[in-house]
């Protein structure tokens, strides 16, 4: 059976196990299911796709809408990269799920402008499915809304080109798209839970998501969230691409 190909953008060992760990987990994946690939320091290299089930990618504290002339170089060449690789997963409509920051590199190749208009806050969201999401198989049978775990700065302003809006929120218009038949992205994440997104509180509580000294309250907040629904989708993703 081929492998499914986790790609992570985070630069702390921390975060990115947690992360990796948790899309195992929610997804059902064993260890010997996936090939775990960071980026956050060598860029992406060269994928022969007919060696994958699929690709699911998560999130990083990169944000596309910083100014070019701020960017670091290698955040410059995850771009190129995921561009390129965005290229052969389009043409084959190969099964693709990317969450968070996977969002904003497809919607970003796609032509969708990426700005921090629509950045929600950490905590739970209340995810409301379109017409369009409720016949789509990572979402039939789901109630009409649902509650996902969030914490961006930057979104898609609109519907990138040539996709399907799944989901929305009242505070993010674009929260899950589809491409093809098979590539998907999310904003909020299907991986989260309480107890990953308390490590990224306590990761990324200096890097402008949220006042630093709220941390503890957002802990707190985030602890009664269930989201068995948005984990429910990478288990569906995985499930359906597998074999």
């Amino acid at each position: 059976m081929k492998p499914f190909l986790i790609i992570q953008l985070r630069p702390e060992d921390e975060t990115a196990d947690n992360e990796y760990e948790a899309i195992r987990h929610y997804g059902r994946l064993e260890i010997n299911e996936t090939k775990r690939l960071r980026i956050e320091e060598t860029g992406i290299p060269n994928i022969n796709l007919t060696q994958y089930a699929g690709i699911i990618v998560g999130g990083s504290p990169f944000d596309i809408s910083t100014p070019t002339d701020q960017k670091s170089s290698i955040q410059k060449q995850i771009e190129i990269d995921f561009s390129n690789l965005f290229k052969k997963v389009i043409d084959k409509d190969f099964p693709f799920l990317g969450a968070c920051s996977g969002n904003g590199l497809l919607g970003n190749h796609l032509g969708a402008n990426i700005s921090k208009q629509y950045g929600e806050p950490v905590g739970g969201v209340d995810i409301n499915i379109t017409e369009a999401g409720a016949q789509d198989p990572l979402l039939k049978d789901f109630p009409g809304t649902f509650r996902a775990l969030v914490g961006h700065k930057e979104a898609c302003d609109d519907t990138p080109p040539g996709s399907t809006l799944l989901a929305s929120s009242d505070t993010c218009p674009v929260q899950m798209f589809r491409v093809g038949n098979n590539i998907y992205a999310t904003q909020f994440h299907p991986e989260g839970d309480a107890a990953g997104f308390t490590v990224r509180i306590n990761t990324y509580k200096h890097h402008g998501y949220f006042p630093p000294e709220t941390a503890e309250t957002l802990i707190k907040t985030i602890a009664d969230e269930k989201t068995p629904y948005a984990q429910e989708i990478l288990k569906r993703f995985v499930e359906r691409y597998r074999n």
